[in-house]
């Protein structure tokens, strides 16, 4: 009882303590310093719109300075005026809402609450307060995201007026495995673009959607960026879940504890229970952290494994530090949580656990700074691929583990190899390092992020006939960076109805362009590729970018078996978005259209909604990369 003498005590005290803050004091400033000058007026009239001009290339549009407006000056000399500056006024306690003490159904006994934390026993006083921030700077809920138009980002009232139904299906029913690079990269741009939710769901619930599917992408960065766009009082359950998760995929355990502080009691599952319990040791309460973390453990509310990982991650706070042996045996299966909390720890998992663990582990190694150059390297053989990691990412990855020369095994190797691509004496020498880079990994997915490693090499060869047989590798590389310009300069040693030519026939942004039908043919004589997949995704591409007549489209769709104009409900759903100019929606029903794990599962006639539909809503750069990465890669 002496401690619940003591804390009522202390109640009382801060009660007295806030209701003297009430009087406000005598101003100390001299003259009118305390007192805000009148605001100025705002202008009534709108700024003039200017078009946008459109990319040659998908890379990232500049941001537009805005021109600073001239300011009016007296005809005559006036008195001395003082610079009026914003003031900032001090929040009274009255402005922070305080949950109301909740009415207690069972007092609780003198050992419960000694077992308590701190965050406990102010949820149980209600003296938990509803935010943790005063009103000032928190964030309007209006729009959340990350990329502003000025950004590259996508118009913000875009899914405004748009069913929350139909946006919800379009997001939580992908998958987040998609087969294009730049599908991936262009639907991860959508969501964290700063958006206002759809109607009938909440801004909370929609960038809760939204975080979900950016870690199902392995885009466990972008996801924990745009759930710290939201304050953690406006979470909702779906959000609060989503940012865990983003939290796990980043393997910052302890990025999630003010929300876990304002929401301690939203939820009652282990993992909540054992997160929150770490927490409390990175706020100075390691002792009893580790206490409630031992109690936890003799429940068996989770494996023992999972328990000793928390442990040993909480016993890092602190004075509490405590040695904790981690043993894996009996552990048959990886999980996110055990495996953030192993790296988080300095620990390497253990490669039996992570042979057959799944794709999900190498997205989210390839961007996780705690790991070894090596491990990093071999997991950005696939992120790359999928669109997770740029060229020019991959690029320092590789610097890194040539600078410091310390990294032993294939990532060494890759990394001179790259050198070599960069600075051999002879174009033929850097063509042969990179054509190693290429066939050293001879899965689909590894081989194309190696043409990704390589672009920027690519580009810096010079345009021959004695390169032509190796001109589409190089097309293709240079084009999974976006380098379209320097691409080009090959069609003059490209024939026409050749592989090169026909990358090259969807990547060329001329609005002008027309193939004709004898061109078609001699593409389709010499295609190997399964099913004639090569020129079904050709006839897709350039019938989506208007590239072909309707003559020579019927034509070579019936010589293909195609028929790119039969419907289905996503068809109608994604034409329909880019007959009203909806970019958001496009993108996110492209994204539906466009999951698999690989070309081979994707068909022709989806490929034509897709790309059509991104042309006509003025994604035309995105419309071309993604037709040309279809017939380099189908």
């Amino acid at each position: 009882m002496k401690h619940l003498r003591f804390l009522l005590g202390a109640g009382l005290a801060l009660t007295s303590a806030w209701a003297l803050a009430q009087n406000a004091p005598e101003s100390l400033l001299p003259g009118n310093y305390d007192r805000p000058s009148r605001p100025a007026p705002r202008a009534t009239t709108a700024p003039a719109r200017t078009p946008a001009a459109r990319p040659t290339t998908p890379a990232a549009r500049p941001t537009q300075a805005a021109a600073a407006a001239p300011v009016a000056r007296p005809s005559t000399a006036p008195a001395p005026a003082v610079v009026s500056q914003p003031v900032v006024q001090a929040t009274t306690v009255t402005d922070v809402p305080v949950a109301p003490a909740p009415a207690l159904k069972k007092i609780p006994t003198l050992a419960e609450l000694e077992a308590m934390s701190p965050d406990q026993l102010d949820e149980l006083f209600g003296l938990k307060p509803k935010f943790d921030i005063p009103p000032a700077p928190r964030r309007a809920m209006t729009r959340v995201g990350m990329l502003d138009t000025s950004e590259g980002g996508l118009p913000p009232g875009m899914l405004a007026q748009q069913s929350g139904v139909l946006v919800k299906a379009a997001i939580a029913g992908n998958r987040g495995t998609m087969v294009s690079r730049w599908g991936h990269i262009l639907l991860r741009r959508a969501l964290a673009s700063r958006l206002a939710a759809p109607s009938g769901m909440t801004p909370a619930d929609f960038a809760g959607l939204r975080a979900a599917l950016l870690v199902r992408m392995g885009e466990g960065d972008a996801a924990r960026a745009l759930v710290q766009d939201v304050d953690p009082a406006n979470y909702s359950p779906s959000l609060t879940s989503a940012a865990l998760d983003a939290y796990v995929a980043t393997a910052d355990l302890t990025g999630a504890c003010p929300m876990i502080a304002i929401h301690g009691s939203v939820r009652k599952d282990p993992q909540w229970q054992v997160w929150r319990t770490m927490c409390s040791a990175f706020q100075g309460q390691g002792a009893s952290a580790m206490t409630q973390l031992d109690r936890q453990t003799g429940g068996n509310i989770m494996q023992r494994i999972d328990m000793l990982l928390a442990q040993k991650y909480a016993g890092a706070a602190g004075k509490a530090r405590r040695n904790v042996t981690i043993e894996w045996d009996g552990i048959s299966s990886m999980t996110p949580w055990r495996y953030a909390l192993t790296i988080a720890t300095g620990l390497k998992p253990p490669a039996s656990l992570m042979a057959d663990s799944g794709e999900y582990y190498d997205r989210i190694s390839a961007t996780a700074p705690m790991l070894g150059l090596g491990v990093r390297a071999a997991a950005a053989d696939r992120a790359a691929g999928r669109g997770i990691l740029s060229s020019a990412a991959m690029v320092d990855l590789y610097s890194q583990i040539h600078a410091l020369n310390d990294e032993a095994g294939a990532g060494a190797a890759s990394a001179d190899l790259l050198r070599s691509a960069y600075i051999a004496e002879t174009p033929v020498a850097r063509l042969t390092a990179m054509k190693k880079l290429w066939d050293d990994s001879p899965a689909p997915l590894q081989r194309y992020s190696r043409l990704v490693l390589t672009a920027y090499a690519a580009a810096r060869m010079p345009v021959g006939d004695q390169f032509s047989a190796d001109a589409p590798a190089l097309i293709a590389s240079m084009l999974s960076a976006g380098l379209d310009n320097n691409a080009l300069q090959w069609a003059k040693v490209t024939s026409s109805g050749s592989l090169g030519w026909g990358i090259l026939a969807c990547a060329n942004p001329s609005e002008q362009l027309q193939v004709d039908g004898s061109a078609l043919n001699s593409f389709y004589s010499g295609d190997r590729s399964a099913e004639a997949r090569k020129s079904g995704f050709l006839l897709a591409g350039l019938a989506g970018l208007n590239r072909i007549s309707p003559q020579v489209r019927s034509d070579f769709s019936e010589k293909l078996e195609v028929n790119l104009d039969r419907a289905t409900r996503w068809s109608r759903l994604i034409d329909r978005a880019a007959e009203v100019n909806n970019q958001e929606l496009v993108v996110l029903l492209a994204g539906v259209g466009m999951q698999g794990e690989g070309w081979d599962k994707m068909t022709p006639r989806h490929l034509f909604h897709i790309v059509s539909a991104l042309h006509r809503v003025g994604l035309s750069a995105e419309a071309r990369m993604i037709a040309a990465e279809a017939v380099a890669r189908g």
